[in-house]
């Protein structure tokens, strides 16, 4: 990652990070959130009436989960419609398991860098009703910007990334954890459980995101079994926690019943995610829409052959085939 993609929210602590995370969280209150539902609604149902004007089959990755929160997140932060497929394809690139993922992915940083720097000078000039403009707003405020160029650039960076892969990968597998259990899809279509509930359990089931942030040892330390010198890095395991029988048990079922309080899926204490109810709000929207526009929805093949991506930090499915 270079420095210039590299100053965002995530690899920053107190007190930078307290004040960079105090300008995105008035963006992502759950009051604005909940003000973009109704948009949210208007661009799944135009999804759906394409799935169901082409009949058949479909493959809710490509035409339900990437389209819909490639537009959500677009839109919040004043992406032009015609730049969309240039980040899908960066994303795709940074997350890709392909021999030369390396030499690739170093290229694709490049271009979002370029394009996020060109796309923050052109809302200087002209700002829009957005996400993105606001920030621009701060990084150029009359007392002095609260947001340096570096941290804004990071900042759109992570947002557009974020908002975008893991909303994806948690709608699609949503719809797989239904699928593969008739029971629980009924019960969403009657309505019980709430779908708020089925989300939180999708979440811990098979969360999209895997790692927490990167932590350094700050002195030698042993966890378990494990000896950690001091300046080492080390990664905490989301999906593992998530599964910890210690915490919910028979963790390994789908079970929207069940008490999820406790899941790691959207991280823990300052670094938790700030855009967890915009990913929680599209995942009920895009999910209840499908499986109740769709009464005969179903998989297309055996789960065995679903494939996965490899990605140390994102566990997403690359192609979900279903009948409808």
């Amino acid at each position: 990652m270079p420095p210039e993609l590299d100053a965002h929210l995530l690899n920053t602590d107190p007190p930078a990070h307290t004040r960079l995370r105090a300008l995105v969280n008035s963006a992502f209150t759950k009051r604005r959130t909940e003000h973009l539902r109704q948009s949210i609604q208007t661009a799944t149902d135009h999804l759906l009436d394409q799935l169901a004007a082409r009949g058949g089959r479909a493959d809710i990755v490509a035409d339900l989960a990437m389209p819909l929160s490639l537009t959500v997140i677009g839109n919040l932060l004043g992406i032009p419609e015609n730049d969309r497929p240039d980040f899908r394809s960066w994303t795709d690139t940074l997350l890709s398991p392909a021999p030369d993922a390396a030499v690739q992915s170093r290229k694709a940083m490049r271009e979002m860098h370029r394009f996020l720097t060109e796309l923050i000078d052109r809302k200087r000039d002209v700002p829009g009703d957005d996400l993105l403009s606001a920030l621009i707003k701060e990084h150029t405020h009359q007392d002095g910007p609260r947001l340096s160029r570096a941290e804004l650039v990071a900042m759109a960076f992570l947002l557009l990334f974020g908002g975008y892969h893991n909303s994806a990968g948690l709608i699609s597998t949503t719809v797989l954890a239904l699928l593969s259990h008739p029971a629980h899809l009924a019960a969403v279509r009657s309505g019980k459980p709430a779908m708020d509930r089925v989300t939180e359990e999708a979440l811990r089931w098979n969360s999209p995101a895997m790692l927490a942030v990167r932590r350094f040892a700050t002195q030698d330390m042993r966890i378990g079994d494990a000896a950690i010198g001091k300046g080492e890095r080390v990664w905490l395991a989301w999906a593992s926690a998530n599964r910890d029988p210690g915490q919910f048990v028979t963790p390994e079922t789908f079970d929207p019943g069940r008490d999820t309080r406790g899941h790691l899926a959207f991280g823990h204490g300052p670094h938790y995610c700030p855009g967890a109810s915009l990913a929680r709000l599209e995942n009920q929207i895009a999910v209840t829409s499908l499986v109740r526009r769709f009464p005969k929805l179903s998989l297309a093949g055996p789960v065995s052959q679903l494939r996965w991506t490899t990605s140390l930090r994102n566990r997403s499915l690359r192609a979900l085939p279903v009948s409808i």
